[in-house]
């Protein structure tokens, strides 16, 4: 987290009461840019260190607890706890002769990872529990989890700050101490070599960007740098091929990417270059055999699958593994030793296709839900038979299923159990198309009670995203039905911006076409109120991230369309972030909003972005904008700056809350129980303001 230094400003007190909020003090700063004069009148909140600052926030802290229904919260709490299974494990995966699983326990609030040798049968061996760890923070996240290849020792890495700024340490599994061996500040993970004694990880820049590789040597003092991007814009990971034949240096920015290889049982050998990076071509690598598979956009927009040779890998050699289909978005592939795995998207909805090699056929895993999530397991074993897979649906509980890939049969091995008596057939799911402006038809998926009556009286819970080609895939939530028992209709607006209908859906929802991703949700929230879904005075709207900006850009759009806006961690001062290089990932992001350097994407970013563009006469929504004090892609500032500036404005008689985890980054609070409390909070403000 970048420091600033403190601007010389007399800060007056902050005051609040339950009836009164917290009211910032401003002060003129005026910002000169492509000819331009603005002035940020609450710039001076960026000042983490200044405990005026700190007050600040803890004052919206208490003034959000003040104002909340706190009964409606503790209720809400307890339901959705209550639906849980305290004590429970996940399905075992096999890497070598070992099952590896984690449980949780009754009253706790973190895995325990555990393994048992051969078969299941055998005495438990506990490698980690993450309880133990974090009994003196805050906050805990566990990074990476990766047993070496003979499985003696196993490399960890913990987040304790929510800034997202790991620190490795290695476990010798034999004697269940801990080596020398410590790391700190790196990017979460790290690729073992074959020899188990050597492995590779990646170190941040000051702008919070992935950009050093490092070989380390298992009690060796100092590491030895392997790779350096000096480009801005790209960020860099280490991993393994399923095959482990290889570890992989991936450097990617949002148009182009480049790809190293190694061979894993020769760690001390060079890097060599897939095909060097060229601009506008993305490709991700998979390993078998003597072939590397390789999925790219070259020459194909909704990207293809090609193969070439381990030893003549450059792009003069690719040859189609399957013709191209611009309907088909190939997202990934995974290899096996007999097969291959392709996840695809037709129609907005993930699949998987399975090549086998004996018999060169394919062949896809069919679902019959009209809306659903699905993502591949870990797999960690190579040569197998089987394929595990996650999928789950807004009325089906998530799933682990072994499918068979050579006698194409599904076995669930475990459903996540929803304690409190739920059946599944009474409630509905849908998949509907709202049509924008444009006509171009908008994905929507909803889940509802089967016994609402659709005359235009129920409540909307709308979420939205749209950015980065990410897709909003319909999961399942026990939660939710707190929500949905209560009238509520959930709905998932499928925008522009995001991945789920392919390339061009994410294209047509970026840089200068940015507008369509709020446009979209706007639509989507009309069609539900016309096909009478909902009612137009009942609707509760919420995003994170790039989907709170999506929030702010609406709200200002439309605010008589909303009645409550929920913005996690909302990237709301977009003109201001794009504008300042120093902060973290914002060059990175030049490609996905635009350089504002540039008087065209600074014009543009300027007519949307939220901060910017409140308007003293408009009667805004209810809103309830939350943040973290150690969020290092979304400053803590973007939502205090926003609420601050709402409060001056005084935008007409509505409920405005702020809260700042005061603890935490950019994921929330840490912890299971702690993200329900979080749940609860936005639930309860959704209810407590629906009339």
């Amino acid at each position: 987290m970048r420091k600033f230094a403190l601007l010389s400003v007399l800060i007056l007190p902050v005051i609040a009461s339950a009836d009164s909020p917290p009211i910032a003090p401003t002060k003129p700063h005026k910002i000169q840019q492509n000819g331009q004069t603005r002035n940020d009148p609450y710039f001076w909140l960026r000042q983490r260190h200044n405990p005026e600052v700190i007050r600040y926030l803890e004052e919206e802290n208490t003034y959000t607890q003040k104002n909340l229904d706190q009964t409606l919260q503790n209720t809400l709490y307890k339901e959705i706890r209550s639906r849980i299974k305290e004590d429970d494990s996940t399905v075992p995966e096999r890497i070598g002769d070992y099952l590896y699983y984690s449980r949780t326990e009754t009253g706790k609030q973190y895995h325990v990872h555990c393994r048992k040798k051969h078969d299941l049968t055998a005495p438990e061996e506990i490698l980690l529990d993450e309880n133990e760890l974090a009994r003196n923070s805050k906050f805990f996240e566990l990074g990476t989890f990766e047993p070496s290849p003979d499985q003696q020792f196993l490399a960890y890495s913990v987040d304790t700050t929510g800034g997202e700024q790991y620190t490795l340490h290695i476990k010798d599994l034999r004697t269940g101490k801990l080596l020398t061996d410590s790391i700190s500040d790196i990017d979460g993970d790290v690729a073992w070599t074959n020899d188990n004694q050597h492995f590779f990880y990646v170190r941040k820049d000051a702008a919070q960007r992935p950009y050093l590789v490092f070989r380390h040597r298992l009690g060796q003092k100092s590491d030895k740098e392997i790779f350096k991007e000096s480009d801005e814009r790209f960020f860099v990971s280490v991993s393994n091929s399923r095959s482990r034949s290889y570890v992989f240096i991936s450097t990617e920015s949002e148009l182009s990417s480049e790809v190293q290889f190694l061979p894993a049982d020769q760690p001390e050998s060079n890097f060599q270059i897939v095909e060097p990076r060229r601009e506008k071509i993305l490709y991700q690598v998979e390993h078998r055999g003597d072939t590397f598979y390789i999925v790219t956009n070259d020459q194909a927009e909704n990207f293809k699958l090609m193969q070439a040779p381990v030893t003549s890998p450059g792009r003069e050699h690719w040859t189609e593994f399957t013709p191209y289909d611009p309907g088909i978005y190939v997202e990934s592939v995974e290899a096996f030793r007999d097969y291959l795995v392709i996840e695809e998207r037709k129609n907005g909805l993930r699949g998987l296709r399975v090549h086998q090699f004996s018999t060169n056929s394919d062949h896809e895993v069919s679902f019959d839900e009209p809306t659903f999530e699905l993502s591949l397991g870990d797999n960690p074993e190579f040569d197998s038979n089987t394929l595990r897979f996650d999928f789950e649906s807004l009325v089906t509980p998530p799933e682990v299923v072994d499918y068979g890939m050579k006698d194409r049969v599904k076995a669930v091995r475990k459903e996540t159990v929803v304690l409190g008596g739920y059946d599944r057939t009474n409630y509905i799911e849908e998949r509907i198309f709202a049509k924008a402006a444009d006509e171009v038809e908008v994905p929507i998926s909803l889940f509802y009670r089967k016994d609402l009556t659709r005359d235009g009286s129920a409540a909307l819970w709308l979420e939205g995203y749209g950015a980065y080609g990410i897709s909003s895939d319909a999961d399942f939530s026990s939660s939710r039905m707190s929500l949905v028992d209560r009238g509520f209709v959930f709905a998932i607006a499928h925008v522009r911006g995001g991945g789920e209908l392919g390339r061009t859906w994410y294209e047509d929802g970026k840089l200068l076409r940015k507008k369509n991703t709020f446009t979209d949700f706007i639509c989507c929230a009309e069609y539900l109120v016309q096909q009478k879904y909902v009612a137009p005075h009942k609707i509760t709207i919420s995003g994170a991230s790039a989907g709170g900006l999506l929030m702010g850009a609406v709200m200002n759009m439309r605010p008589d369309l909303f009645r409550n806006v929920i913005a996690d961690v909302p990237f709301v001062d977009l003109l201001n972030t794009m504008s300042d290089p120093t902060l973290p990932l914002t060059i990175t992001e030049y490609e996905e909003w635009g350089n504002p350097a540039t008087s065209e994407f600074y014009n543009y970013m300027a007519s949307y972005s939220p901060y910017d563009n409140l308007v003293a006469s408009k009667q805004y929504p209810n809103l309830l904008a939350l943040g973290g004090l150690n969020d290092s892609r979304v400053s803590y500032w973007e939502p205090a700056k926003w609420v601050a500036k709402q409060r001056a404005m005084n935008l007409g008689p509505r409920t405005v809350l702020l809260q700042t985890n005061m603890g935490a980054g950019h994921g929330g609070a840490s912890g299971r129980f702690n993200q329900m409390r979080e749940e609860a909070m936005e639930y309860a403000f959704a209810i407590s303001h629906t009339p």
